[in-house]
């Protein structure tokens, strides 16, 4: 694999579960994964997403945030989970943090988890569902910025090799249900937690972090949390 656009490639459409969010009993197989990854470029695409464009999202353990970004690598835009992330031309946040977002020109606004009061915020359940179901062959050089925290920004081809050695370093396999139990803020978690179970085929399990009892076979966390899963993989151990 060379970009993260490969990982929702047409050909890694199955019927296998490719992400599961117990505290919402939403489950996406990788075949509904990978058309509403698309649907959700064509999306960003209304919105004037393009290469080397950036997109700021709001970190939550949820199936739109990682739509989004996924969407956004499809255009080898870059992605900062961080919606306070300046000169971006979208902004997806919850629904109840929309008032905390004022208009900026250049940036379209994007809620998820409910209809927007402002008529001029795009409604993300709304918009991604009705998007055609299918995305145009794009042309991302590896080396794109695909992810950004801070000052510091990660490449498509970074963020598979960091994947890769997560695979390797826990033996992953298809079997596995890798549970993410720290913020997608930090970049090694959307490679340990995200990009490596896909990339073989696992499980990536969003767990409610405060309620949610659900276990899976690896847990990617922080050192000092306590968890239910026998192996566990540190975000800082990877990038």
């Amino acid at each position: 694999m060379n970009t993260l656009g490969d990982l929702v490639a047409r050909d890694r459409r199955s019927s296998a579960l490719a992400l599961r969010v117990p505290s919402l009993e939403r489950d996406y197989s990788y075949h509904d994964f990978c058309t509403t990854a698309w649907k959700a470029g064509n999306f960003l695409s209304f919105l004037g997403v393009r290469g080397g464009g950036r997109v700021a999202i709001e970190p939550d353990p949820l199936p739109e945030p990682l739509l989004t970004f996924f969407g956004a690598a499809l255009h080898g835009a870059t992605t900062a989970f961080d919606p306070s992330d300046g000169d971006v031309r979208a902004v997806v946040v919850p629904q109840r943090r929309e008032s905390e977002f004022a208009d900026v020109p250049g940036t379209k606004r994007v809620v998820y988890g409910g209809p927007p009061t402002d008529p001029g915020v795009s409604h993300w359940e709304k918009e991604v569902w009705s998007e055609n179901p299918a995305f145009p062959p794009t042309d991302v050089d590896p080396a794109t910025a695909a992810l950004a925290a801070g000052d510091d920004e990660y490449s498509h081809r970074e963020l598979l090799r960091a994947a890769d050695h997560v695979v390797d370093d826990l033996d992953l396999t298809a079997d596995d249900e890798v549970v993410v139990r720290s913020s997608l803020a930090e970049p090694g978690v959307v490679a340990a937690g995200v990009l490596a179970p896909l990339s073989v085929g696992s499980t990536v399990v969003f767990p409610d972090l405060e309620t949610d009892d659900s276990q899976g076979s690896v847990a990617v966390a922080d050192a000092d949390a306590d968890v239910p899963e026998r192996r566990r993989f540190l975000s800082t151990d990877v990038l």
